[in-house]
């Protein structure tokens, strides 16, 4: 299944290696939504975040609509909306490593393009 990138429209893979050395990071946030004893944690899309960028303020309203969707299914919407509040205010889980060493193993087989279309999408 193919996961979309946000944030690296017109990247080659030579400019994200440098990006990524110069302290760009790829990361996800996540969300949890509750409906009585139903509880739902996901993750958005991969996000590139280059080396200025904010890492926090991106996930700040997926925080808040945990925040306020996600406690109320017993007993998992307040453990989950903990640690996503917690990981979202961290800067979001970071992915960096998983999706380098994918543009990497692809790229080596000859697929230059395989992780951009014009959707970018990581192909997986």
């Amino acid at each position: 299944m193919a996961q979309k990138i946000i944030g690296i429209d017109g990247m080659s893979i030579a400019d994200l290696h440098q990006a990524v050395d110069d302290g760009g990071r790829f990361v996800i946030y996540q969300y949890t939504i509750s409906i009585i004893i139903m509880t739902f944690r996901r993750s958005t899309n991969i996000h590139f975040i280059p080396t200025s960028g904010k890492r926090v303020a991106k996930g700040i309203p997926l925080t808040i609509l945990s925040a306020i969707l996600g406690w109320w299914g017993i007993p998992w919407g307040p453990i989950y909306t903990v640690g996503v509040i917690i990981d979202n205010l961290s800067g979001g889980k970071n992915v960096t490593k998983e999706v380098m060493a994918s543009i990497d193993q692809s790229s080596a087989g000859g697929d230059q393009d395989f992780w951009t279309d014009s959707q970018n999408h990581l192909g997986t």
